[in-house]
Parts: structure tokens; C-alpha cells; sequence
């Protein structure tokens, strides 16, 4: 048997919101080192706030202030700290229902080792030297000597108005993952580095599907037959992107310059289509039925694009059930 097909994927973006007025007051009170849960209807203070009651979906704006000290109500201990993490050294997980709220708010807690933790533990907020408006102001929890311990601290009125709010975030979004193909997409990759692209028929529906899947989506059964389609395809429906991506080969990562097409293509012979980069053609001019074939990546591993063929435009009818 080969060795499976592996690859590493990373999906990375930064994710910006604005903020309402309950979230703004919470991030900008983490800026001025205090935390603000929001108070309902039948007295239980949440925290981290949230606008609208979770059991009775009512919209909430009493704002209160809670203690930076508080209780863990459960915790795991993560030995092996990944990047971008709140600690580089191992640390707790824990869930720490601060004093004067009802509620726990996740966060990580220093600690020696998992010995060191437990639930009931005592803990205080850590603040971070330089603070933003973000959760990342508490920089962590850690015990709390009980000396040092206020307790007891009950939830005071906040009117939620500051001089300099936060009003917006963003925030990196990362998913950092390896993929494995099946057999069946390992062949389909395979075949590509011969510019060859295959699919797999249904034995029942005769549908070919591209990339193949192993098995029929709407019967169930398994798609061992291989059919060569393409190389030539039709557009049949696409958008145009103007936000600027990376992509990353073999080697190096490229910048792909903006605007350009992303379309799905029914490649000849398939019953499904797949997604492909248009090029070799302004933009305003790509439209559904135009008849495209692959330009080949350097090193000939997959289409790096798909351009014009020059060939009429296919008739709506031939690709209207691909749409």
C-alpha cells in the first residue's frame, strides 16, 4: 500500500466587529483594570455580559460592577502551550465565577503544575502591563493569597459611559490542521500530476463526481469507477473577489492580485462542479457559459487557473442542472 497523502492547512484571517453598547463597556472596563457583568431581570449577574437574557431572551443593559477575585468551578491543566495561547509555559484551563456574579468566565490560570489546582481554588485577576480593550487585558488568573483575599465583594451599579469606549475589535482567527484524502481523492490527486482529471461514476445514478468523493452523495454507494473528464470545462456561476488572499505552494506563498474570478466549473464529462480560478480575461467580461480550460501550475501538481478557450459559449440548458 502507498503511504497516505498528507498536508498541512492553515486557515488564518483576522475577524473585526463592532460592538454593542453592553460588550463595549465590558472590553473598555477590562482597559480601566475593573469588570462589568450585566444584571437580569430576576437578579443573576453574568460574566462575561451578554445583551440579551440566555433563558428568557429579554435584552439587557444593567450594568454591574463584580470583584477581580473569584472562585474556580472547574479546570484542565494544558501541558503543552500552542501559539498564540495567554501562557507560553503549561497553565490551567479554568472557569472562574468572579465574586458578585453568578456566571463563571473562562480564562488561564498560572500555576506550578496540576497539582496545584483544584476546583474551589482562589484566584485573582492578573493584568496585562498594557491594556487594549480586549479580553486579553486580564492576561491570566493566579491564587490568591489569602491575605490578600477581599471576598464577599457584591456587584455595584456602573452607568456604562467612559470617555474613550471601544467601540470595535479585531481579532486573529486562526485553524491550523492536517489533512488526510481518502482513496478515492488520493487518486484524484495523483491523477493530476499527469494533467489528468478523473472522477468516480455512481453505479446506480451514473452521476460522475469530480473531485470524486468515494461514494454517491444521493445513493449511498460506494464510486469505484474511474472516468477521465475535462480537460475543458463551463463556467457556471462565479463571483468576483476583491479582498486579497494568499495562497501557498510548494515553495513559496504568492499574492494574488485583486480583483479576480472565483467560479464554479463543470468540467466536460462531470456532473459537478468544481471551483477554479479565472485569469486571462478582465473580469467584467467572465459570464456564465464561457468555455474554459486549465493553465497547469509550475511543476504541473494541479491547475494553477483555468483561461478561455476562444470556443462559443455553452447553451444554458447544457449546464443549467450543475448551477
Amino acid at each position: 500500500m502507498p503511504e497516505p497523502l498528507t498536508a498541512p492547512l492553515v486557515v488564518a484571517f483576522p475577524f473585526t466587529r463592532s460592538l454593542g453598547p453592553v460588550q463595549s463597556a465590558f472590553l473598555t472596563g477590562l482597559r480601566e483594570r475593573f469588570v462589568l457583568g450585566v444584571r437580569t431581570r430576576d437578579g443573576r449577574v453574568l460574566v462575561p455580559p451578554v445583551e440579551y437574557d440566555p433563558a428568557t431572551a429579554e435584552e439587557l443593559h444593567e450594568l454591574v460592577t463584580t470583584g477581580t477575585t473569584g472562585t474556580v468551578t472547574t479546570w484542565a491543566w494544558n501541558p503543552a502551550p500552542r501559539s498564540g495561547q495567554p501562557l507560553a509555559t503549561p497553565f490551567a484551563w479554568v472557569l472562574v465565577r468572579l465574586d458578585g456574579a453568578d456566571t463563571a468566565l473562562l480564562h488561564a490560570l498560572d500555576a506550578p503544575g496540576p497539582d496545584a489546582v483544584r476546583t474551589g481554588l482562589r484566584v485573582r485577576v492578573r493584568w496585562a502591563a498594557a491594556r487594549t480593550g480586549a479580553i486579553t487585558d486580564i492576561a491570566c488568573f493566579e491564587q490568591c493569597p489569602p491575605a490578600e483575599d477581599p471576598g464577599g465583594t457584591r456587584p455595584a451599579p456602573h452607568d456604562g459611559s467612559f470617555t474613550d469606549p471601544v467601540t470595535q475589535i479585531t481579532t486573529p482567527a486562526r485553524l491550523d490542521y492536517t489533512y488526510t484524502p481518502g482513496r478515492a481523492q488520493s487518486r484524484y490527486l495523483e491523477a493530476l500530476t499527469r494533467h489528468t482529471t478523473i472522477g468516480e461514476r455512481c453505479p446506480a445514478c451514473h452521476k460522475v463526481y469530480v473531485p470524486p468523493r468515494g461514494a454517491c452523495p444521493t445513493c449511498g454507494l460506494a464510486t469505484d469507477e474511474q472516468v477521465v473528464v475535462g480537460p475543458r470545462g463551463t463556467v457556471t456561476t462565479f463571483c468576483v473577489v476583491n479582498i486579497k488572499a494568499k495562497h501557498v505552494g510548494d515553495t513559496a506563498s504568492a499574492a494574488v492580485e485583486v480583483p479576480y474570478v472565483y467560479a464554479h466549473i463543470a468540467l466536460d464529462g462531470a456532473d459537478l462542479a468544481l471551483h477554479g480560478r479565472i485569469a486571462g480575461i478582465p473580469c467584467d467580461q467572465v459570464r456564465m457559459g464561457l468555455r474554459v480550460e486549465p493553465v497547469w501550475a509550475e511543476g504541473g501538481r494541479h491547475p494553477d487557473h483555468y483561461r478561455p478557450t476562444g470556443e462559443p459559449d455553452a447553451a444554458y440548458d447544457t449546464y443549467k442542472d450543475l448551477l
